[in-house]
């Protein structure tokens, strides 16, 4: 996996603001993964990068025809401190389900398994502040950017 870090990184006052001051969907960590696939080469090396904006030609088949996957997964903090994913391989299992459904190419296990590793390792420092039972989503998605 390719690992680009954020220099613009929240420090950990600003984080931990952020984190105390609560409201899903409100913040967003530094970074994510993206990956992209072609006929010619199939899925190419995951990317962890600074989080930010996509960009995308508005011919792109997901604006036209829906083609898109979405799948939360959460993570909640646990009393002895430590992150608890809720239900991964469910989550994931889902994910690769509507990849088929959506006749978008195979998306692995494995491959969504290892991003999200490279995400939550790196972001723990955003739930390192988190009460026990408050709760942080990732959100997965796969778009069709074919056009």
């Amino acid at each position: 996996m390719k690992i680009t870090l954020n220099p613009n990184a929240k420090d950990a006052t600003t984080r931990d603001a952020l984190v105390a001051e609560g409201g899903f969907g409100k913040y967003y960590t530094d970074h994510m993964v993206m990956c992209e696939w072609s006929e010619k080469d199939g899925w190419g090396e995951p990317h962890l990068m600074p989080y930010g904006p996509i960009s995308l030609d508005p011919a792109t088949a997901v604006f036209h025809y829906g083609q898109e996957i979405f799948e939360g997964m959460k993570a909640y903090r646990q009393p002895d401190g430590s992150i608890a994913l809720f239900r991964p391989t469910a989550n994931a299992q889902r994910f690769i389900n509507s990849a088929r459904d959506l006749l978008t190419q195979h998306v692995v296990w494995h491959f969504l398994k290892c991003q999200l590793n490279y995400l939550w390792k790196l972001s723990k420092r955003w739930y390192s502040k988190m009460a026990v039972g408050f709760q942080a989503k990732s959100a997965n998605r796969c778009i069709s950017a074919h056009l």
